[in-house]
């Protein structure tokens, strides 16, 4: 049962989309190119049926950011129940200005005004879009001319399912935002065919499912009826079902949602109470949900049962938002230790505790006597255990029924004076030792009053360096905002002081002049040491150029810095770091599977072809390998240092070269995530002879199970057409995306290492290429 604060925090945000949403509905069957929703002309795309609309709404407590998304329409259900169900980019809030649009060439995008640049769109101009709809059942799909799906909101759910929708492997849900920051929690469907509840990628705290070695075409569904199904092979036959507690019930409107308090919950529509009323949850004791107080302490259950959040040692910062460990390294006066029964804490930031097997006594001088440990907890549940904590923010939870023990280490404070110390009375004392004293320096007053006068220097000084961090660190952050709002293209300038500082004087090197570092809102970036001397508008422009681009599979320009002789670039951190690492490792390998490795070969093929003809101009990678490949935690491709040949490159002149090395590079990285090769020039024309001998098969890497025959005969094809030594024989990358969706066949390919370099004709390449969805 979700607590009452929970309840007031979602009437909160949902008033917020009542208000957003309370405009005018315009009833469509098909939306044609062109049509657009703005902000400003509050209109909305609705169903056929009346029960779900498309439009913008503020979801947020800033009152110009406003998201684009679907919800419910119904006139049964009253405008503030009214949940919304889908958002494009999930986190994105544009400005009141902004608007959504289709594209004439059938492309969805959501420009943000206020930037200037395109937010978020669909990659869809190259698939023949003909039209759009919003069907009955909430699904907001992209049309071509035979009315056949090209995409659909279905397949890119943000934090809620619909009856009918699927997840399928290696796809999530990801909870709402909350006050502009994004969500920790997110919902899982791994490799086994498993649900995950996670916060960020490190901690499961619920999992349901049942593992099994033939999962390639699993999904989890929310049906009409009220469960939640994983679907095998046979779509009619679940491998298991949770069930509501309404299941069968007559129930016109469901949705399963992870809510921002990090449960996953199934809802039903009451149209007695006209409420929403959860019919299922996965974490029974909202306790259990990792981290469901945050930083603002531990969790215990009220009277009621309702999850409530306490600060028990008491060291909460100035804001009260924040419950932190009362221990820094490095006590002057020594530490104690706190100790509290029945309580269980978990270290956050990072979320991973050492565990040693030790006794309660040990346990606790353990973490005494270590300077980094701040807290520890024993338990002993037939094996006893410590897990050390070394961070001063902790999750956790009490209860009394529950025999853990931990220990909160804690700053001694002085003792100013000793009560146990005999007092003399002064009349006691003889006169004449009295008259004596007064002649006679009093060296113990004398050495306590110098004390004091240090030590309050001390603090005084410590006083001041604290503010003058404080007063930094605050001139930093305005300073970034300041120069990111007045940039038009977002990018933040750093300084090389900045750029040390987010690096720690780079300390963590994830790559070849890269390492990874982290913003003061702790974001994670990655930065790149370009190494180069390019002059400064040279490189200013140049990054000016890459910072306006924009794709679900480019890895995103945060900022930059050019000062002196050093030329640096901020990007977003991809979590799951480089393909190249799953690649060679034998045990990493087994997460991309053939369905994953074909979405990273049409993932990397639409970035690239976005590049070279969906930009304002033309933009070559340079050097495109399965190291500047990277997986985002939701284990998506995106292809990172794209457009830097522009920079440390004499000459930009030369495009259709650059685009002909792009499609080669690409050519290369498709066998090696098929056969798992790094060295492709050495077994290329091997792999063309084992390929035209119909040994395909051979070529698969081992690590890979279930290969669809048809996609690696297409994807092959494909692979050694851009491998052809002749560069005018090799496709653009537009004919490469088409390909490996399946709505182009390709003709077999000649040996692409052969010696004769024949004039082509504008004919003879259209006879390799033909529209069409026919197998190959």
């Amino acid at each position: 049962m979700a607590s009452q604060a929970n309840i007031l925090l979602k009437f909160h945000f949902w008033l917020h989309i009542s208000i957003g949403f309370s405009l005018f509905c315009l009833a469509v069957s098909q939306i044609p190119l062109g049509s657009k929703i703005s902000v400003v002309d509050r209109n909305l795309w609705v169903s056929s049926n009346g029960n779900f609309a498309l439009g913008f709404f503020n979801s947020s407590s800033q009152p110009c950011q406003y998201s684009f998304g679907i919800r419910f329409n119904s006139d049964s259900i009253p405008v503030a129940e009214r949940t919304v169900v889908w958002v494009a980019g999930a986190d994105l809030a544009v400005s009141n200005k902004s608007y959504f649009q289709i594209t004439g060439d059938g492309e969805l995008i959501l420009f943000d005004s206020s930037m200037g640049v395109v937010a978020w769109s669909s990659s869809t101009s190259q698939l023949s879009v003909s039209s759009a709809l919003l069907h009955d059942n909430g699904n907001f799909v992209l049309l071509n001319q035979k009315k056949e799906i090209v995409w659909q909101s279905f397949d890119t759910p943000s934090d809620t399912l619909l009856p009918g929708q699927k997840l399928p492997l290696f796809s999530s849900l990801r909870a709402a935002k909350v006050d502009s920051v994004s969500s920790y929690y997110s919902l899982y469907m791994n490799a086994s065919g498993e649900l995950q509840l996670r916060w960020e990628s490190d901690v499961i705290y619920w999992t349901r499912g049942s593992p099994s070695s033939n999962n390639s075409n699993m999904s989890a569904v929310l049906t009409g009826d009220g469960s939640l199904q994983l679907l095998g092979q046979e779509s009619d036959k679940p491998v298991w079902a949770l069930l509501g507690d309404d299941h069968n019930d007559p129930v016109k409107f469901r949705f399963l949602r992870l809510d921002v308090d990090g449960n996953l919950r199934m809802y039903s529509w009451d149209q007695l109470t006209l409420m929403w009323r959860s019919v299922w949850q996965a974490v029974e004791n909202q306790c259990n949900v990792f981290a469901t107080c945050g930083e603002r302490g531990i969790c215990s259950l009220n009277v009621s049962g309702s999850a409530e959040c306490m600060c028990p040692y008491g060291s909460q910062s100035s804001s009260r938002s924040h419950c932190l460990v009362p221990y820094q390294e490095g006590c002057k006066w020594g530490s104690i230790m706190l100790e509290y029964e029945h309580t269980f804490l978990h270290g956050m930031y990072p979320p991973n505790d050492s565990a040693i097997t030790t006794s309660l006594q040990n346990c606790k001088d353990s973490c005494e006597k270590d300077p980094l440990c701040t807290a520890a907890t024993f338990t002993n549940d037939g094996t006893a255990k410590c897990f050390i904590k070394t961070t001063r923010y902790l999750t956790g939870y009490s209860y009394n029924y529950i025999t853990a023990v931990s220990f909160v280490k804690k700053c001694s404070d002085p003792l100013a004076v000793d009560p146990n110390l005999p007092r003399s009375s002064p009349a006691s004392e003889p006169a004449s030792s009295i008259e004596k004293s007064s002649y006679k320096f009093c060296i113990p007053c004398l050495v306590g009053a110098s004390s004091g006068t240090f030590i309050a220097f001390v603090l005084i000084q410590l006083g001041i360096g604290f503010y003058i961090y404080k007063r930094r660190h605050s001139l930093w952050m305005k300073a970034i905002s300041a120069r990111k709002n007045a940039n038009s293209k977002g990018l933040v300038m750093f300084t090389l002081v900045e750029i040390n500082e987010i690096t720690g004087d780079f300390k963590h090197r994830i790559g070849p002049n890269m390492y990874k570092g982290m913003l003061l809102n702790r974001q994670a970036v990655a930065v790149k040491d370009l190494v180069t001397t390019v002059v400064d508008r040279k490189f200013r422009v140049a990054v000016l150029k890459i910072g306006s681009i924009h794709h679900r599979n480019l890895v995103k320009l945060e900022g930059h810095c050019c000062e002196s002789s050093q030329r640096y670039l901020v990007y977003e951190y991809a979590k799951n770091g480089s393909l190249e690492k799953y690649i060679e490792d034998p045990e990493m390998s087994k997460r991309l599977t053939w369905r994953k490795r074909m979405d990273i070969c049409v993932s990397v093929a639409r970035a690239v072809c976005y590049l070279h003809s969906e930009c304002r101009e033309f933009v070559g990678h340079g050097n495109l390998k399965s190291t500047n490949v990277v997986l985002d935690e939701y284990f998506e491709a995106k292809v990172s240092e794209f457009g830097l040949m522009s920079i440390v490159a004499e000459s930009a002149s030369r495009a259709t070269s650059a685009a002909e090395n792009d499609v080669e590079d690409f050519g290369k990285l498709v066998l090696e995530l098929v056969s798992g090769c790094r060295e492709v020039r050495n077994f290329l024309m091997g792999a063309y002879e084992q390929w035209r001998d119909g040994k395909a098969e051979d070529l698969v890497c081992k690590e890979i199970q279930e290969v669809d025959s048809g996609e690696l005969e297409r994807v092959l094809r494909i692979a050694f057409w851009c491998l052809q030594v002749d560069e005018r024989l090799r496709p653009s990358m537009g004919e490469v995306v088409k390909v490996l969706e399946g709505t182009l066949s390709v003709d077999p390919p000649p040996p692409p290492f052969s010696d004769k370099r024949p004039a082509v004709e504008e004919d003879e390449r259209e006879g390799r290429f033909s529209s069409g969805s026919e197998s190959v």
